[in-house]
């Protein structure tokens, strides 16, 4: 199983960037997805997840700016960002609950990492 995240980049305050990440390989089911995110010198933190039911989570720091959406048929996470600030910028991970095959117990999955970078 593999998951690749794309979307990062430089971005001023108040701008947008949206985050793609799919899931690829042996893959049964996918109860929950998300992202997390690193800044320098801090813990990762959790940002947002969906499950498959398209319920959702969220950190209460971007509860109004970032949207985080799902598409099962595709195995693909997103997560919309806007009104970005400068504490937003971060290493972003997706992150996934896979049930990699019938019979296999889910377990997490986290992909590389992209950079986000809200600056003027």
């Amino acid at each position: 199983v593999q998951l690749q995240a794309s979307g990062g980049g430089l971005v001023q305050p108040g701008g947008s960037l949206r985050l793609s990440c799919a899931a690829s390989g042996s893959i049964f089911s996918i109860p929950i997805m998300g992202w997390y995110r690193q800044a320098p010198g801090k813990q990762r933190e959790l940002v947002a997840l969906i499950s498959n039911e398209h319920s959702t989570t969220y950190v209460d720091s971007i509860k109004g700016r970032f949207t985080i959406s799902g598409d099962n048929a595709k195995n693909t996470v997103y997560l919309q960002m806007n009104s970005l600030k400068p504490e937003d910028t971060a290493v972003y991970y997706c992150y996934a609950f896979i049930r990699p095959a019938m019979g296999e117990m889910s377990r997490n999955y986290w992909g590389q990492g992209t950079q986000v970078t809200v600056s003027s």
